[in-house]
């Protein structure tokens, strides 16, 4: 069977990509910065590769990272629009 990315550590992947902070990344998705770490380490192990650079607070995205952050905007982006489609489907069965 197939490994998928779990969403929630792509979703804290993208975000930290914009904001390059664990602390600012968990602020925004309502997490602790604990979780935002453990998330990104979850998800480097689960690709066997290094996404960020880390030097003291200076957070750095790597070429790996570049590469799933195409991916990872993507999916997002449909994700949404399938969420979209859905309450659309909803509004209209109870029109």
């Amino acid at each position: 069977m197939q490994q998928i990315i779990d969403s929630k550590k792509l979703l804290a992947f993208h975000t930290l990509c914009r904001v390059l902070s664990f602390t600012v990344t968990a602020r925004e998705l309502h997490l602790t910065q604990s979780a935002i770490s453990h998330a990104i380490a979850g998800l480097e192990r689960d690709l066997g590769v290094t996404l960020f650079n880390r030097l003291g607070r200076t957070v750095t995205i790597t070429e790996a990272g570049g590469q799933l952050l195409v991916h990872a905007e993507a999916i997002i982006e449909e994700m949404g629009k399938t969420r979209e489609s859905m309450a659309a489907l909803k509004k209209a069965k109870s029109d």
